[in-house]
Parts: structure tokens; sequence; C-alpha cells
């Protein structure tokens, strides 16, 4: 899969723009501010739906203007595919896809799957454990559709079994009435758990794979889930309800849910050294681009279609022979990569794209 064309009006700093990508590897270079970061972000949100840089369509949209347009052309093994976004600023975002609109976001989610690294992605090592949950949660939806309303459900359980815990005076009148949360809840935290488990299993030999073929074999990295690890729905589900009930207590207390799917991590090691808290920010930094490449290898495998890699200034902080390492690892996928520079040696058959103040060349 690669996408064909990019189509965009009043985006960020776009007034127009119309852009034809090569298969493999697209280099987007220019000082910064220019609009290189705008034209991936159209991207991912073409993909996810969303920004990964905002929760307000407005926010995207041209100064001065009310509304703003993404069209993407998308080629796939066996057929092609037209993703079509109109982002408002007083309406709701309208979504098409083949000129048939769409309701609901999980419908979108999974149509051209993407990986994308910018900066602030380093978070996914070095930040908390919300980050690595989100990353779990995009990539899974990406390959399972049932997932996402999963996720959803699970939201919306949740959040009435902690209205229950924190409006309710009694313990003793919370006891005879959380059993149908307790129920429900245990229900879907199984089946997230187990998707995640099974994520984590799939993408871990890929991730070492390729982390020591980045770092000439000299680092093991090595990822795991935090959590209830069970292997059975059943089993998960029956163990996540006797916890649910030997916390009430505590999470009465509380006012919240203290365990659960939305409490998990991941663990994430180098050479047996948790990086999380104790890598520098280098070792950090290559860990997080391992698993972004360990994550095209893994949507291959599940969905036979080759996804899209999107990379905000990631070359800047490797060395050369990092450098070469790690774009062999990509060589197969469609990339579109942003730089202030770019050494041509590097990659002989990449496609530059000069980016200077919205105008792309």
């Amino acid at each position: 899969m690669y996408i064909e064309s990019v189509k965009l009006e009043n985006f960020r700093n776009y007034t127009s723009c119309y852009v034809e990508l090569e298969k493999n590897l697209n280099i987007f270079k220019g000082a910064n501010a220019q609009g290189k970061t705008n034209f991936l972000e159209s991207i991912y949100i073409s993909s996810i739906g969303k920004s990964p840089k905002t929760t307000k369509d407005k926010d995207v949209i041209k100064w001065g203007e009310s509304r703003a347009k993404i069209d993407v052309k998308v080629k796939k093994s066996f057929y092609e595919e037209d993703l079509s976004f109109v982002l408002s600023s007083d309406q709701k975002k309208t979504i098409k896809i083949n000129g048939i609109a769409i309701k609901k976001i999980g419908d979108l989610i999974g149509e051209m799957p993407v990986v994308y690294f910018a900066p602030d992605e380093i978070g996914l090592v070095k930040d908390g454990p919300a980050f690595r949950r989100k990353f779990m949660d995009i990539d899974i939806s990406q390959i399972n559709k049932n997932y996402f309303y999963l996720l959803c459900r699970y939201e919306k359980v949740l959040n009435e079994r902690n209205k229950l815990l924190k409006q309710t005076h009694s313990f003793d009148a919370l006891k005879d009435t959380i059993d149908l949360w307790d129920t429900q809840l245990a229900d879907i935290a199984s089946k997230i758990i187990y998707c995640r488990l099974g994520f984590i299993d799939k993408i871990k030999d890929h991730t070492n794979t390729i982390h020591k073929a980045i770092t000439s074999d000299k680092e093991d990295l090595i990822i795991s889930y935090q959590g209830l690890k069970q292997k059975s729905i059943e089993v998960l589900k029956e163990k996540i309800y006797e916890l649910y009930k030997s916390k009430l207590k505590s999470d009465f207390d509380l006012g919240y849910t203290s365990i659960g799917p939305h409490r998990d991590d991941i663990e994430i090691k180098i050479n047996g050294i948790d990086i999380r808290n104790f890598g520098s920010q280098g070792q950090q930094r290559l860990a997080t681009l391992s698993i972004k490449i360990a994550e095209l290898k893994l949507f291959e495998e599940l969905t036979h279609e080759k996804p899209i890699l999107l990379l905000d200034d990631v070359l800047s902080e490797l060395d050369e022979k990092r450098c070469k390492n790690f774009l062999k690892q990509i060589e197969e996928y469609q990339t579109i990569l942003t730089t202030t520079k770019f050494n041509r040696k590097l990659n002989e058959n990449s496609k530059i794209f000069n980016v200077s103040n919205a105008t792309i060349s």
C-alpha cells in the first residue's frame, strides 16, 4: 500500500497544495516553520481521523478560513481508495471513503494504517504509562476495528463505575449496587487485555531484531506487558473481577477504579536495564524508532498490506552509520520524512521535495 497523491486546501499554513508521492522514500526538506510537519499531520488525520497535535478541528484550519479539506488517494494491493475530509470551525468533520460518508471514526481506522514518529514520540519510552497505553490502543485499533469499539464501551462503563464510587456515601450500599458494573467491566477489560497481550507477544521479537540491526548487535531491546498476563479471556475475566472485589474498599476511599487496562503499562529494557527511568535520551529515542519500525513489520504481517511511515525530523540525532542502518530497515515501505538537511549519499533513490513558505516543489 502507498499514497499516490495528497491534496490540501486551507490546511494549517497551506492555501492550496497538490503532491504526488513516490512508492518508497520521500524527503521533505526545508527550514523550520515552513509546513513540513503540517503535511505529515494531514496524512495522519487521514488515517486516524484526528490530529496527533490537537483535539480541535478548528486548530488545523488556515487562519481566516472557515474550513479545510484533505484528499488522499491510496493504492492498495487490489484496488484504489479515496479518503476525503472536510474540517469545519463550527460543524463536525465530514469523512468520505470513495465518496461515501461514514458516521464513525471506527469505520475509518485501519483503512490506511500509518506509523508516526515525531520528536515528542520519545514519550513512548520516557513519559508515563498513558503514552504507552495510547501506543497500544492506536496500533491494535488499526489492526482490529472491534478493539476500538471495546475501548469506547470500556470508557463508558468505567465512567459509570467511578460515578457510583464517588456518589455513594455508604460502603454497605455500594456493595449492593456495584456488581452490575463490575461484571460488565470485567468482561470488556478481559478482552482488551487479551488483545494487548497478543499484540505485545507478536511485536516484541520484531522490536529486538530491528534494534539489534540498528545498533550493530550491541543492544537487546525487550518489551513486555505490565498487568494481568493470563492467556485465556475467561481466566482474565475471573481474575480482574476478583480484583475489583478485593480493591473495592480502597476504590471507595479513592473515589475511582484503581485497577484495569486503564492503569496497565509496558516495560522497556535495553540489556536488562529499564530505560523508562534509567536510559539516556539517545537510548530512549533509538528504542522508540525500533518499536516504530517493528509496528511496520507487524502491520504488514497481520494485514498483508505495507503501512505508511511518517517521520518528522528523526535523523538529526543519529550518526551516519546508524542512520544508514535505520534507512535500510524501512526501504521497502513508503516513507515520508521531514528534515532540515539530507545527505543524498544516505539514500540515492529518494525523491526530495523542497518546502518553503507552504509551497512544495
